[in-house]
């Protein structure tokens, strides 16, 4: 074939794969993210029908794509559960996700998702499905805040043999910047709504690590469990195609 030729038809192939839609009732599948971000849409389950979700996740496992839907209830998780049996429900970070077939031929990275008390649990716990759905190891470390530092310290090993880490914290958010100091690796914040008063929802957290004076730390939205172990995941990506392409 003419290499020009076979040029267009290669860029064609990749325009359709990366462009490619496909609109149900109430909802337009972007089929094409797998190809584009390296993962599939991820569906965000809250105030969405178990029909429209059901529908969504027909047209991924269809495409042969994996599913994460975040953010839904153990009744809605049960109604998918009985269409798409192996699926795999977790009620601690309301995720439910499936497997493509090739989950299994990547070579799995590890994530540390590291949690300064029992109430950030929701949001470490999505952080930790998003982690697995990506293929990866998560490894949940909780309850360890800086009002008791020794808990840290004794975890601390562990947490550092990790491709990256996720830390969830509410209240004055100061583990992030701790644990940061004793990583090579980047580090995810993911301040919580945990707190009452001067806490405001999550804004003192929130603001306490964007001030972080730890240079690795990178910080997402308040609540967004999803999005530190997103980014997470995407690291230890990286970190394992280095080791061992």
């Amino acid at each position: 074939m003419d290499p020009e030729l076979r040029s267009v038809n290669t860029q064609s192939l990749f325009c359709d794969r990366t462009s490619k839609t496909i609109d149900i009732a109430g909802a337009r599948v972007d089929l094409g993210r797998a190809y584009r971000c390296g993962y599939p849409e991820v569906v965000f389950g809250e105030q969405k029908s178990t029909d429209l979700i059901l529908r969504i996740l027909h047209a991924q496992a269809d495409a042969g794509q994996a599913s994460l839907v975040t953010r839904i209830t153990l009744e809605t998780a049960a109604a998918i559960a009985d269409v798409f049996p192996a699926s795999v429900y977790s009620l601690a970070g309301k995720c439910l996700r499936t497997l493509s077939a090739d989950a299994s031929k990547k070579t799995a990275g590890r994530v540390a998702i590291v949690s300064a008390g029992s109430t950030d649990a929701f949001v470490a716990n999505e952080a930790a499905e998003t982690v697995r759905w990506m293929g990866h190891v998560a490894d949940l470390f909780d309850d360890v805040g800086v009002a008791g530092p020794q808990r840290l310290l004794a975890v601390l090993p562990e947490i550092q043999t990790a491709d990256a880490v996720v830390v969830v914290a509410g209240m004055e958010a100061a583990l992030a910047s701790v644990v940061a100091g004793y990583l090579s690796c980047p580090v995810f914040a993911v301040p919580t709504s945990v707190g009452y008063g001067v806490s405001v929802g999550g804004l003192v957290a929130l603001a306490g690590m964007l001030a972080s004076c730890a240079a690795n730390v990178a910080v997402v939205n308040i609540d967004a469990g999803f999005k530190g172990g997103f980014l997470a995941g995407l690291v230890a990506d990286r970190t394992r195609e280095t080791h061992h392409g």
